[in-house]
């Protein structure tokens, strides 16, 4: 009896020594980023999509390129609403509105903290119907020539269809 007793004993000491070790490992193991994604909505409809292009922001030719481009259906009569993560929104953040002529893409700035979402018309009565959203993360760089500019290092985008 005590040595049946002795053999349980040992069985259940393994069992919860394996359970420690990998509970241990599925806790410590690496994971892989996750990638942050934004939302649009318009009338019914929403998206969540990644990014299209991300860089390091230290090194812009360190970059995952997925190509990751949500398709929203929208409606000329409703606007889109767009969401970012507060990953995106604590630092400076570019929102390019692309329209059926790309030559009257509207570009808006938001500052650190400031927004974390933007309501556009799906028709604007100067540039015509909105046909894209893009929202870029910046850096300063300094190009060939010298000269200081900003250049995205990460880039989600949304294209709109009627």
């Amino acid at each position: 009896m005590r040595r049946g007793l002795a053999v349980l004993l040992a069985v259940v000491v393994a069992l919860l020594a394996t359970g420690a070790g990998v509970g241990t490992w599925y806790l410590m193991r690496p994971r892989a980023p996750q990638q942050v994604e934004i939302s649009a909505f318009s009338h019914g409809h929403l998206i969540r999509v990644g990014p299209y292009l991300y860089c390091n922001v230290l090194n812009l030719n360190d970059c995952q390129q997925p190509q990751a481009q949500g398709e929203l259906p929208a409606k000329e009569k409703y606007p889109v609403q767009l969401s970012v993560p507060e990953a995106i929104s604590r630092a400076p953040w570019r929102l390019l509105q692309v329209y059926e002529d790309p030559a009257n893409t509207a570009t808006t700035m938001f500052r650190p903290g400031s927004r974390l979402a933007v309501t556009i018309p799906s028709v604007d009565p100067q540039r015509g119907r909105l046909t894209g959203i893009v929202v870029q993360l910046l850096t300063l760089v300094v190009d060939p020539s010298g000269e200081l500019r900003e250049a995205p290092h990460a880039e989600w985008s949304v294209r709109l269809t009627y």
